[in-house]
């Protein structure tokens, strides 16, 4: 999904007609959602932290009109585009999701699965496939 979403929008950034405020307005509107979607509530391994950070910096550069050889830190393009990192929105959301269930009362189905441990041991090896 990421790079599907990452190979159809670049390919945008190519036409010349498009401005630089048009085009942060896509990765505003269309890639930054489709990027973050869901991750919320999920945990974020490091392969999908490198593949976002990725999507994104890729689109940016691009807009930015910088290449990987000019040699520019990731935070200069920020700084220079005025666009905050893809990873601090999600770490934002995910905190702010973190909030509701500490917030909602004892008994509520969410907190309880939230507070859940499972019982037991899990088996040793890999999961059987079906």
């Amino acid at each position: 999904m990421i790079i599907f979403t990452t190979k159809l929008f670049v390919d945008h950034c190519h036409l010349r007609e498009l401005n630089q405020r048009e085009k942060l307005s896509i990765y505003c509107s269309i890639f930054v959602p489709s990027l973050t979607c869901g991750h919320e509530s999920r945990v974020i391994t490091e392969k999908i932290r490198s593949q976002i950070e990725t999507a994104e910096m890729g689109f940016l550069r691009r807009v930015a009109g910088v290449s990987l050889t000019d040699k520019v830190r990731n935070f200069v393009v920020h700084e220079e585009l005025g666009v905050e990192s893809l990873l601090l929105c999600v770490e934002r959301r995910q905190l702010r999701w973190f909030g509701h269930p500490v917030r909602m009362h004892p008994g509520h189905l969410p907190v309880e699965e939230f507070q859940s441990r499972p019982a037991g041991r899990s088996s040793r090896g890999r999961p059987w496939s079906r």
